[in-house]
C-alpha cells in the first residue's frame, strides 16, 4: 500500500471536510467510506454559520447554484397553532450567511466528498474498516475490506474517525457515554405538496410543540417536499396498551399540534417512517495516541437546533487544523489534540445548555425575551451557530433563572497514554 499522512474513516460532512482541508495543504490523505455515495441521511437543516465552513471549503457559491431551498428563519408553534415571531437571520447579521439552506443530504454529502477528491484526497467507497491497527496502545492504521474482498492493512501516523453515529472507535472500545437527560426517540418521514408559508417564510424551519416536552420539526425542501419528524420521550410515543407502529404514532401526533395539522393535511406522505433513539452521547475521550474523533463519531447533542451538520463541519475544520500542526511537528500523541478537545467541548457545552432549556417545561424563548429583551441578539447568535468569540455568560445566567441548566460534562478530553 502507498504511504499516507492521514487516514480518514467516513465520508460524511466531518470526514469530507477534514480530508479536503488536509489534502489542499499537500498532505497525502486516504478516505475510506463504507457506502457508495449518494446515500440517504437525515439532518437536512443547516445553521447559518455553516456558511463559513462551506466558504472555506470553496463550495458556498455552489450551494446557491444547486438550488437548495433557502432558509431565512426559525419559528416556533405552540399546540393550538399560534406561531412565534420568526427569528429572521437577516435582522441579526448583514452577511451572505444570513440566508442558509435546507438540503437533501444525499447530494449535499456527495458534493462535499467530490470536493475532497478534487483537492487531492484519495477516496475509496464501498470500503469497510474492520479494525484499528496498534503498536502497544498507539493507533497506527486500519484493517479494511473493499466490496467484501480480502482485508488489507494501511498505515498512517494519524487516523481520524469520522464515522458519524456508527462511532466505530467508540463502539469497538465501549467509550460512549449517553447524556443523562437527553434520552429521546425520533420518528420521521416525508410529505409531497404539504402547505408552505408564503414569502420569506417558505423555507423556515418550524419547531412545533407537543405535550410533555415533545416536538415536531417541519423542514421544507426543494421540489415541494417537506421533511417532518417527531422527537419525544419513549414513554410518550409508546404509550402502554397503544400502537407501536411508527406510521400510526406519527398520524396520532399530527392532531396534537394545530399548525402541523394545517400544514401536513394537504400533503401526501411517501416513503418509509424512520425511527431512531437514544442518540445524545459523547465519547470519553476525543483523541488517543494516533487517533482523533471528529463530528458525530465524537458527540451528538440533539436534533432540535440542527447543530449536527454544523458541529460536523466545524469539528472537521478544527481537526484538520490540529492534524496539520501534528504533521508539521511530528507529534501524534493524544496531548497534541488538547486544544482541539477543549474548544470543541466548549462549543458543545454551550449548545447543550440551550437544548436542556428547550426541554424544561418552565422555559420558553418568549418568556426569556420578555424578561431580557436586550439578550435577543445573544440568543440569536447561539441559534445561528456563532459560538466563537461571543460571551454567553449573561444569556446563560438569564436562562438559568427559568430553566435548570446542566453542569458541564467532564469527559471528552484526550486520553494521554504516553
Amino acid at each position: 500500500m502507498p504511504s499516507y499522512d492521514a487516514i480518514i474513516i467516513g465520508g460524511g460532512p466531518a470526514g469530507s471536510t477534514t480530508a479536503a482541508l488536509l489534502a489542499e495543504r499537500g498532505h497525502r490523505v486516504l478516505l475510506l467510506e463504507k457506502a457508495k455515495f449518494p446515500r440517504y441521511h437525515i439532518g437536512e437543516s443547516l445553521m447559518p454559520f455553516c456558511y463559513f465552513s462551506l466558504e472555506r471549503l470553496g463550495v458556498a457559491e455552489k450551494m446557491n447554484q444547486i438550488g437548495y431551498q433557502q432558509k431565512k428563519s426559525v419559528q416556533f408553534a405552540v399546540p393550538d397553532g399560534r406561531i412565534s415571531a420568526p427569528f429572521y437571520f437577516t435582522q441579526h447579521i448583514d452577511h451572505p450567511a444570513a440566508v442558509t439552506w435546507q438540503v437533501e443530504r444525499s447530494d449535499f454529502d456527495l458534493m462535499l466528498l467530490d470536493n475532497a477528491r478534487s483537492k487531492g484526497a484519495e477516496v475509496r467507497e464501498n470500503t469497510t474498516v474492520l479494525d484499528f491497527l496498534k503498536e502497544g496502545e498507539r493507533i497506527t492504521g486500519v484493517r479494511a475490506s473493499t466490496d467484501g474482498d480480502a482485508a488489507f492493512e494501511v498505515h498512517a501516523p494519524i487516523t481520524l474517525d469520522c464515522t458519524g453515529r456508527d462511532a466505530l472507535y467508540q463502539r469497538k472500545h465501549g467509550t460512549r457515554q449517553r447524556d443523562p437527560m437527553l434520552n429521546k426517540i425520533s420518528i420521521w418521514t416525508y410529505f409531497k405538496d404539504a402547505k408552505r408559508d408564503p414569502g420569506d417564510d417558505e423555507g423556515a424551519t418550524t419547531i412545533a410543540y407537543l405535550p410533555e416536552g415533545g416536538w415536531f420539526w417541519n423542514i421544507p425542501l426543494r421540489n415541494g417536499i417537506v421533511s417532518s419528524g417527531i422527537v419525544a420521550e419513549r414513554d410518550y410515543l409508546y404509550k402502554p396498551g397503544e400502537t407501536r407502529d411508527p406510521a400510526e404514532i406519527f398520524t396520532r401526533e399530527i392532531d396534537n399540534n394545530a399548525w402541523i395539522k394545517d400544514h401536513l393535511d394537504p400533503g401526501t406522505q411517501f416513503g418509509e417512517y424512520w425511527v431512531t433513539g437514544e442518540y445524545s452521547y459523547r465519547a470519553e475521550h476525543c483523541a488517543t495516541d494516533g487517533l482523533v474523533l471528529v463530528g458525530d463519531a465524537f458527540s451528538f447533542l440533539d436534533p432540535v437546533f440542527s447543530s449536527g451538520v454544523f458541529l460536523a463541519l466545524k469539528s472537521g475544520e478544527m481537526a484538520a487544523d490540529a492534524t496539520h500542526m501534528a504533521l508539521e511537528k511530528g507529534d501524534f500523541s493524544a496531548s497534541a489534540f488538547t486544544q482541539y478537545g477543549e474548544t470543541l467541548c466548549g462549543h458543545i457545552e454551550t449548545m447543550r445548555k440551550i437544548v436542556y432549556a428547550f426541554y424544561d417545561p418552565d422555559f420558553s424563548f418568549g418568556k426569556l425575551i420578555r424578561a431580557h429583551p436586550d439578550l435577543r441578539p445573544k440568543l440569536t447568535d447561539l441559534l445561528i451557530g456563532n459560538v466563537e468569540g461571543v460571551d454567553f455568560t449573561e444569556l446563560l445566567a438569564a436562562m438559568a433563572e427559568i430553566a435548570e441548566l446542566p453542569e458541564p460534562i467532564e469527559y471528552g478530553k484526550p486520553l494521554a497514554i504516553t
